[in-house]
């Protein structure tokens, strides 16, 4: 198979369908969350690192007034051209999560894929939260899921999975190459294996994340002192069940409330 070097986030037809599949599990958590967790009726929603927008458009057509940045081009006018389609504003602007300033104040943000970990300094990292509760009412809530790094060894270190979107199929496998933690910096590999009615190839490319550890986090909230803890939960994304964070945690999704 013809092997193409590049960035997934260029891509932006194939991250949509490859991480747009399972929208329902989570469009449903976020809906409760913002039932659960906030004193007022959540209209105004923000999302950060947003992407394609395979969440915005789905609350987009719920009703909500939906809002987005990012640092992908390409991956904003893609977002921007499937709200217009569909009657709605462009409302997606292309910018650095770290450093951003909305007109009008959301009543909740949420992050849900592990985006927040690209911010690659303790310094991006602080500016982020300031900016996401200078973008949120009093009260207002973010929701932001990421991959914790474990004090012991990690109980998976690989993921595949497939997705299909009429004659386009998708086969993704995303494992960890390396982590150093003394740095602070988790070197990522990813394939996409395409395969349409007229070519069939594999999209290869390297990530890097920042690491946190459960505790390394919380110093990071306890430090901005813009957020509190509200609730925690696993990527079952199940309201029903809490998740007590311990230094062994992995896969965390925390429910910030702006102070």
């Amino acid at each position: 198979m013809e092997v193409v070097r590049g960035d997934i986030y260029d891509y932006p037809k194939y991250y949509d369908v490859l991480f747009g599949s399972d929208w329902k599990a989570e469009f449903d958590f976020l809906e409760d969350c913002f039932e659960m967790h906030t004193q007022r009726l959540v209209r105004r929603l923000f999302e950060p690192a947003c992407g394609t927008g395979r969440l915005l458009i789905k609350f987009a057509k719920a009703g909500y007034e939906v809002a987005g940045i990012d640092l992908n081009p390409r991956a904003v006018d893609y977002c921007n051209k499937r709200l217009v389609r569909n009657g709605f504003a462009a409302t997606t602007v292309l910018g650095d999560m770290s450093d951003f300033k909305l007109c009008r104040k959301a009543d909740a943000a949420f992050n849900t894929i592990n985006s927040f970990r690209h911010l690659s300094s303790e310094t991006a990292a602080e500016n982020h939260l300031k900016c996401m509760a200078a973008a949120l009412i009093k009260g207002g809530i973010y929701v932001l899921g990421l991959h914790l790094t474990p004090k012991g060894p990690p109980t998976t270190e690989e993921e595949c999975w497939s997705a299909q979107r009429g004659h386009l199929a998708l086969a993704s496998r995303l494992w960890s190459i390396e982590v150093d933690r003394k740095h602070r910096r988790e070197k990522i590999g990813m394939t996409v294996d395409v395969y349409t009615p007229t070519r069939q190839f594999s999209l290869e490319d390297e990530l890097f994340f920042r690491t946190y550890t459960a505790a390394q986090f919380q110093d990071l909230i306890d430090r901005t002192n813009v957020f509190e803890v509200d609730a925690t939960y696993d990527f079952a994304y199940n309201t029903e069940h809490t998740l007590k964070v311990t230094p062994e945690s992995e896969d965390v999704v925390y429910v910030l409330r702006h102070k």
